[in-house]
């Protein structure tokens, strides 16, 4: 390949690469940036200049209980959906992956609540947590139980929040579980049957093995669901009772459009892509180096 022709193809994948690559600094790299320097800043009033403080909005965030009560509400958040819902998205994958009668309808009634948009989910939800006439006290009642205000008892809201959010992420999760099982070749299966290996044995050796990668990608995904919520939130408690359900982007959320304080959202936003960082480097450096791609 000659000089010109070696030129042309680089001006081809350039050109190619240029949509994404505008797109990418629109949306992502100039609202990035201009959020860090935002957080550099005191906005200025009657018309004065901003002012420059460092890293002071950062202490001040630093010495705020509420951020720390949202963070806290967020790490339980995090812990209480993300393993569970990898769990059930890999059990359900298992169980519609096998010669089941009608297997066809449980992987549609498994993923049914994935295709709800968010908010219709919330009002569902509504429904059923509602203290009165809600479906879940109905059958606490039915039972003889007293009933639980789901949404307005600071104890067990987070909770409710967190229930909601599991079973509307575990359908989409495990259809990427139900994909990587499709792959794994069958011979493997049979080897094993010959060998006497039981289903136990055969799923840790083998079959979890060789969906770690797939683990690793519902993993990332599950994280960032777990830190950008915020229209349930907005349907169902409002960040309440008391911040007992507030979440870190429904806190920066709060502070740009209820308090107006762009600059503290701004600080906030900062701190999350920080901790988003941190995890996907340990994702890039830790995990990976543990993973076999086929």
């Amino acid at each position: 390949m000659n000089l010109n022709a070696h030129r042309t193809m680089q001006l081809y994948g350039a050109l190619l690469l240029l949509p994404a690559a505008l797109l990418l600094t629109a949306f992502a790299y100039l609202p990035t940036v201009t959020t860090v320097i935002n957080s550099l800043f005191l906005p200025g009033f009657r018309g004065e200049p901003a002012a420059f403080v460092g890293l002071d909005n950062y202490r001040v965030l630093m010495d705020d209980p509420t951020f720390w009560k949202v963070a806290r509400n967020n790490l339980l958040y995090a812990l209480g959906t993300v393993p569970t819902s990898m769990a059930l998205a890999l059990g359900m994958a298992l169980l519609v992956n096998a010669r089941l009668p009608g297997r066809g309808l449980v992987r549609m009634a498994y993923f049914t609540p994935t295709i709800l948009p968010m908010i219709a989910a919330a009002n569902i939800w509504m429904f059923f947590y509602a203290p009165q006439i809600g479906l879940f006290n109905k059958l606490l009642g039915a039972l003889g139980f007293a009933g639980v205000n789901w949404l307005g008892d600071p104890g067990v809201a987070l909770g409710s929040v967190i229930v909601m959010s599991v079973w509307k992420e575990a359908g989409f999760f495990m259809i990427f579980y139900l994909a990587a099982l499709q792959a794994i070749p069958p011979e493997l299966k049979e080897a094993a049957d010959l060998e006497g290996t039981s289903r136990w044995s055969f799923f840790w050796r083998v079959t979890f093995p060789l969906l770690m990668p797939t683990t690793l990608f519902v993993l990332i995904n599950a994280l960032i669901n777990a830190v950008r919520v915020v229209d349930h939130l907005f349907i169902l408690t409002k960040g309440g009772p008391n911040n007992a359900t507030n979440l870190l982007l429904y806190y920066v959320y709060e502070n740009a459009f209820s308090f107006f304080d762009r600059t503290m959202a701004a600080t906030i936003t900062v701190v999350i892509l920080l901790v988003l960082a941190v995890v996907a480097t340990l994702k890039f450096t830790i995990l990976d180096r543990r993973t076999h791609y086929q």
